[in-house]
């Protein structure tokens, strides 16, 4: 049955069964889910320092250790993640994953030292990637596939501003509780125990919010095993738009994580060490910077949106990766970042990553059938969670034993290669017939997706 042409939120061309709540809701997931994901990285320096002392010489190891602890707790969820969703639904996944990183945020400042901090990590990094496999799956479930490129840009601009509220009030929300008294673990206890708090309550709206049925046209996978659920979206690489997109992945989540740990760390560092600033000081001044980069990544997610619904799918996921290997390499000419020089770089930044994020999940879309749209984007962010890994790891070592910008520069020239690989294959990428990239948001039937047994038999 066709969805009413009047059935819309914000120029978005909803799918069958979902209503202007459930499509609110999905964007305060990506809010919501962006803001907690972004706020704990950006605290890890204050943590580190206020709290436990670690010397600022080594805190780019501890951060690079507790970005691999989270990677590899990634790596081992995501598909399963993934899996469960087709299995028993988005709306389970989505609140386990609140859940889970409500109580990694209310433990972390109560870590006694690095080890235990490592693991309450792994905790927090458990709910983030239910929340990242699933964020990418509902949004694609909720709309029609001509309006997929502009969902992605929607989803980007409510990531944004939940970065933004992240990085320029709940980072400051420490130096608030310190200037009224209390010592700085005092002041991250109380901080972090209110957004837990907050994280809670969001959990229990989307359970009533997010929309229980599955996505049209998946058919019945409840009773397949989640091991062949697993495989399926492995084995979906072979398709050249898939493996791009997967590649593509790889290299703008490590954006992320770039942005999100060692931005904000490069910053206190600096400001510690050589203006003589105090953490909370230095982690405000660290929140500005990261700002403009989301405040440009707010701007600028509806405009890479738009043009993911008027390009060829492969064809902006390879300019929006030249575009952020450009924005990272250029923080080789930063030397002072706190001067006017990081915050320029901190506009290109932010363009280059929500470049990156907006564009690979619309080509995914068009590649793979309903029956396995979870199990496809776990397997996605779990090639995400592999990038984030190894930037975050090689990164970390080279920004203590080279230079600050060295994460960047390794993120960087990573995209380099992905645009290399999407122009090799960007020829031989075919849509799926069901979901055909020139269809019209207008259209009255939407794509009708592949069953399991068609899934079962495609190469």
């Amino acid at each position: 049955m066709a969805a009413s042409p009047s059935c819309r939120v914000l120029g978005l061309h909803l799918a069958d069964g979902i209503g202007r709540g459930n499509m609110w809701a999905c964007l305060s997931m990506a809010f919501a889910a962006t803001m907690i994901i972004s706020f704990v990285p950006a605290a890890q320096p204050y943590i580190l320092g206020g709290v436990l002392g670690v010397a600022g010489a080594d805190q780019g190891k501890a951060v690079g250790l507790l970005g691999v602890a989270a990677e590899i707790t990634m790596i081992a969820s995501l598909a399963w993640y993934g899996a469960l969703a087709d299995r028993l639904g988005r709306r389970p996944v989505v609140v386990a994953g609140f859940a889970l990183c409500a109580l990694g945020t209310a433990l972390f400042p109560f870590a006694t030292d690095t080890g235990v901090l490592v693991a309450l990590r792994v905790v927090f990094a458990l709910g983030v990637a239910a929340l990242s496999a699933m964020l990418s799956t509902v949004v694609i479930d909720y709309v029609r596939d001509g309006s997929r490129g502009r969902s992605y840009g929607m989803i980007g601009l409510f990531s944004g501003l939940g970065a933004m509220v992240a990085v320029l009030g709940l980072v400051r929300l420490p130096k608030v509780f310190e200037d009224g008294g209390m010592t700085p673990a005092g002041a991250a206890r109380v901080s972090f125990l209110v957004i837990a708090a907050a994280l809670l309550a969001v959990a229990a709206l989307m359970w009533f919010t997010l929309s229980g049925a599955g996505p049209a046209g998946a058919g019945d996978v409840s009773r397949l095993p989640l091991t062949r659920l697993v495989r399926e979206g492995v084995r979906l690489a072979r398709d050249p738009g898939v493996a791009l997109s997967y590649a593509a992945v790889f290299v703008a989540r490590a954006d992320l994580a770039v942005v999100a740990g060692f931005l904000s760390l490069w910053v206190v560092d600096y400001a510690t060490s050589e203006r003589g600033m105090s953490a909370a000081e230095a982690l405000a001044r660290a929140g500005a910077v990261v700002g403009i980069a989301q405040t440009v990544a707010v701007v600028a997610a509806p405009l890479f949106g738009w043009l993911g619904d008027r390009m060829r799918r492969q064809d902006v996921v390879i300019l929006a990766q030249a575009v952020a290997a450009v924005s990272y390499l250029s923080t080789l000419l930063v030397g002072d970042p706190l001067g006017t020089g990081m915050m320029l770089v901190a506009v290109l930044i932010g363009l280059g990553e929500i470049a990156g994020i907006t564009t690979a999940g619309p080509l995914l879309a068009q590649q793979v059938p309903a029956a396995v749209r979870g199990s496809a984007y776990g397997v996605q962010t779990l090639c995400g969670a592999v990038g984030i890994l190894i930037v975050s790891g090689l990164g970390g070592l080279l920004y203590d034993s080279w230079r600050p910008a060295a994460p960047f520069v390794v993120s960087g020239t990573l995209g380099l290669l992905v645009v290399a690989f999407g122009l090799a294959v960007r020829r031989l990428v075919t849509p799926l017939p069901e979901a055909p990239e020139d269809e019209a948001p207008e259209g009255s039937g939407g794509p009708q997706e592949d069953d399991p047994a068609r899934t079962a038999a495609r190469p």
